[in-house]
């Protein structure tokens, strides 16, 4: 907190996430297959943080993805609700060969990416080099780091770095739908308690107001069909 120079997220009580650092900020789009299937992402809009920088998490803003100032009229709870404890620690593991995989269902934000090549936990399984690469790609790609790969021996995270930057998450091939605000490399959030959650390397706030899991996202982007404006 001292170092003027690091990159984190303070959420503010009833109010937006407050990026400190001015970290890379950058539009990613989920890029799916005809059948749907989540597989990558492409880059689209950059845009500039100031330090700091107030992100909007109500949905209502008419700047998004930055606070005009919307929150203080509109009807929604912001109210957090998300554990504090270490994500391992609610994670169900399935063994595989190489590494096991660690799934914590309520860091969930159904991208899809986990069953774009065969199903995650089917593919976790399976010694093959393509099973194993395919499935570090899906623990890659998913936003809220719901899957992670873990080290059968010692129980700790795989380690699968990512550049440290904020993403705007778009998903237009899912009925134009507005994805989460996807941190990665390392990005603390601190609660508007000031305490701080876990430190992961990929996390998903959510910024559509409407998740049970706040401040990160549980996928309720599609149920309430969220559209940010910035998809064209």
């Amino acid at each position: 907190m001292s170092d003027d120079n690091k990159v984190y997220v303070k959420v503010s009580e009833h109010g937006p996430y407050l990026i400190y650092g001015s970290p890379p900020c950058i539009q990613r789009i989920i890029e799916r297959d005809g059948d749907e299937r989540s597989r990558t992402y492409r880059d689209g809009k950059e845009f500039e943080l100031s330090d700091p920088a107030a992100l909007c998490r109500c949905g209502a803003s008419q700047n998004k993805p930055f606070c005009d100032g919307s929150h203080k009229n509109a009807d929604v709870d912001l109210k957090e609700t998300a554990s504090f404890e270490p994500m391992l620690d609610g994670a169900e593991i399935t063994a595989g060969p190489v590494d096991d995989l660690a799934d914590n269902e309520s860091l969930c934000i159904h991208a899809g990416f986990c069953s774009a090549d065969g199903s995650a936990w089917n593919l976790v399984t399976e010694a093959g080099d393509e099973a194993q690469l395919n499935l570090r790609s899906m623990t890659n790609h998913c936003p809220g780091g719901r899957i992670v790969l873990v080290d059968s021996e010692t129980g700790a995270e795989v380690d699968q770095p990512l550049d440290l930057r904020v993403e705007i998450v778009e998903d237009p091939q899912a009925d134009h739908t507005s994805s989460a605000i996807r941190l990665t490399g390392g990005i603390e959030v601190i609660s508007a308690s000031g305490r701080s959650y876990q430190v992961r390397e990929r996390e998903a706030l959510c910024r559509c107001g409407a998740s049970s899991n706040k401040p990160f996202c549980d996928g309720s982007h599609y149920e309430v069909g969220f559209d940010d404006g910035l998809m064209g």
